[in-house]
Order: C-alpha cells, then structure tokens, then sequence
C-alpha cells in the first residue's frame, strides 16, 4: 500500500508546484535587498574613469541605479524612457555599466544620449553580483539613507514607470 501512496503524495506535490508557477510573473523576481542598505561600492566612472561613483554618491536623495550595457538589446528599448525621466529631472539615475568594455559603454553612451548622472564600471560584475542582479537591464530605487526600495526587473515600460516606480518616488520623497 505504501508504495502507491507516496508515488502520489509526490505526484500530487509536483501538480501543487506547477499549478503555483503558471500563476505567477517570471518578472517578479524577489530581492533579499529591498528594505535593506544598499552594498557599498566604489567603481571608475565610464565617461570619467579617474574619478568614481560610489554608495556615498546616492545618499540624501531618492535615486535610480539602472543596470545597463552596450550589448544589451533591452537596455536600448528602455532607453527613451530613461532620456526623458532625467530630462524632467525627477530623480538623478545612477548607471551601473555591467561587464561591459568601458569604450563600447561610451560610444553607446554618445550615440543614444546619456540620462545618467554618473554611471559606474562595473566590468567584473562583483557590484552587479553584490546587489542580486540576475541580468541587465534591471533598476533599484533607492532612498534617501541608501536602502533599496524596490527592484525592477527587465525593461522599464511607460507603464511600469507611471504605476510601479513613479509612485514610489513620490512616497519616497514625501517621506523624511
């Protein structure tokens, strides 16, 4: 009897699994970050690399960081968008250029314009690696003591700005 119960009990638990993963957004992916300090970074700037942009860069105000590369071919759909968030100067977006050659990073830059208020080199990864990044692109927003608020995985869409970030900058900078 016993070997046809837990032949079940199993099929029943993997049905339950499945049944949970069908249902659920595979662009929800947690961050064990979020509530949490930021990771201390200090990385060469890509347009300025004798100087660095570092965790201290973000404190005492509500921030971006967005996790790009020139071989990224999402980066560039959420480009625009990135171009008019810092052009309305809501909030400065820091860059964190992830395993990218620091030359294609620039002319990147040049050619589809430049929405970042510094953007970091992280060509080994080690910084992407510290903040979870799963893949590019990906943005945090961070508040003003330096915890991550909220992560956002793939590209930002005008709807995920207007509904999802968006509202948490304003409560973010309505608050102390």
């Amino acid at each position: 009897m016993a070997k046809y119960i837990l032949p079940l009990v199993v099929f029943v638990m993997l049905i339950g699994f499945l049944h949970f993963g069908l249902y659920r957004d595979p662009r929800e992916v947690p961050s064990p970050l979020v509530g949490k300090p930021a990771p201390e970074f200090q990385l060469p700037r890509v347009r300025a690399p004798e100087r660095t942009l570092s965790k201290s860069d973000l404190l005492g105000k509500v921030s971006l960081i967005n996790v790009w590369a020139s071989w990224c071919v999402s980066c560039r759909e959420e480009h625009p968008l990135l171009l008019r968030v810092a052009a309305n100067q809501v909030l400065p977006i820091y860059g964190l250029n992830y395993k990218d050659a620091r030359n294609d990073a620039v002319r990147w830059l040049d050619r589809l314009g430049d929405p970042y208020t510094a953007s970091g080199s992280d060509q080994s990864g080690r910084v992407g690696l510290d903040l979870g990044v799963y893949g590019v692109p990906e943005t945090f927003l961070v508040d003003k003591n330096g915890h991550i608020a909220y992560k956002h995985v793939g590209p930002i869409t005008e709807q995920a700005w207007d509904e999802e970030i968006l509202p948490r900058v304003r409560a973010l900078m309505g608050s102390g």
